[in-house]
């Protein structure tokens, strides 16, 4: 059980890009003394967040391979990019507050929690905690990291992504399909099922071994979900069987995969795929042809122009969103920090009024 909750959770906070949170301060270890980087409206970024993300980059680069010391000196480099990425969380969550959508990202907290507590066989968010900080976990700083990701991403789809889609007018839709027509050409597609073996813990050469005689065993006609509920150790998407992994377009998928089924046909199963992490199996429940002809599906052309357009889109809402509020960086940053905000003055050197402030202005 602790196995599997600890790879759930893993798997959740991957979904936002980011490593488990590293356990706070514990006795014996120094404590750092806080202090304001950052003035963002009437909010702060402090030192402690700082070293803390500072913290989880330096476990994410020694997890892809680095050493502690390349890892630290990669992440000090960047520093100043940390403390911008800071400031545009804090404005994001303001503006999140402001548009009231506290609640409606708890609930989605919520969800997300007891998801995982399903695949675990957990009955209630209140025992999915316990059986946490029995694994090593800390719920509250969990809750709270998915908290902040959620409300970032709610606030940059409903302000960006949505307006963007929406705001399309049909001319610019035709004219894009029209110059674009190779994007909609439907490819071919294939669904898959997948049995995992990680390597964590174990020779190398046993878990080939195990993935050599599974495969045997699969085209000797044992079934495949049941050898994936017995064998994975790839936790399974919520409502979905453990062998599942879902349906995708070719080009999609990562070259490794794309060739190892290149060939299989429905209902096949193919050779053991080695990654970093482990061995697939992979089984072909079904492949869709391809067609050469495009099609104009509107929607589909929305959704082509907004993921296009979205990271500028997005960055400059962003900047709209420091232009127009109050971020003061503390001296021993500013020069390496405001420039990356580029702040245009005066909003980079005077306080946006407060409503007290400006009904006080507007008195006889």
């Amino acid at each position: 059980m602790k196995f599997k909750l600890l790879i759930c959770m893993m798997f959740l906070l991957a979904a936002f890009g980011i490593a488990p949170s590293p356990a706070r301060a514990q006795e014996g270890e120094p404590v750092v003394v806080d202090e304001v980087i950052a003035q963002v409206n009437d909010g702060v970024v402090t030192l402690s967040q700082l070293k803390r993300e500072m913290k989880e980059r330096v476990e994410t680069l020694k997890q892809n391979g680095m050493t502690e010391q390349q890892a630290n000196s990669e992440v000090e480099k960047h520093k100043p990019e940390l403390i911008a990425t800071l400031v545009n969380e804090q404005l994001l969550l303001q503006r999140g507050k402001e548009l009231d959508l506290t609640e409606r990202v708890e609930a989605e907290v919520n969800k997300r929690m007891l998801e995982v507590a399903k695949e675990n066989g957990i009955t209630s968010i209140d025992k999915l905690h316990e059986a946490m900080v029995a694994a090593g976990l800390k719920p509250d700083e969990i809750r709270q990291t998915m908290r902040i990701e959620i409300m970032k991403q709610a606030v940059l789809e409903g302000e960006v992504d949505s307006k963007l889609f929406y705001g399309l007018t049909q001319d610019e839709l035709h004219k894009y399909f029209d110059t674009h027509q190779a994007t909609f050409l439907k490819p071919e597609s294939i669904e898959i099922s997948e049995i995992f073996l990680g390597l964590a813990g174990k020779q190398e050469a046993d878990v080939k071994a195990q993935a050599i005689k599974l495969v045997a065993q699969l085209r000797g006609g044992a079934d495949f979900c049941t050898l994936a509920a017995a064998y994975t150790d790839r936790p399974a998407t919520a409502g979905k069987k453990p062998c599942k992994v879902g349906l995708f377009q070719v080009p999609d998928l990562r070259p490794d995969i794309a060739a190892a089924v290149k060939r299989v046909n429905p209902g096949g199963v193919s050779e053991p795929l080695k990654t970093d992490e482990g061995y697939q199996i992979l089984r072909v429940d079904a492949r869709t042809a391809g067609s050469n002809t495009p099609t104009f599906i509107e929607n589909s052309v929305r959704e082509v122009i907004t993921r296009e357009r979205s990271p500028k889109a997005r960055e400059d809402y962003l900047q709209q969103l420091r232009n127009d509020g109050y971020v003061k960086i503390a001296e021993n940053y500013r020069a390496a920090v405001e420039p990356l905000l580029k702040i245009v003055p005066p909003a980079a050197a005077t306080k946006r009024p407060s409503k007290k402030d400006k009904k006080d202005k507007n008195k006889p």
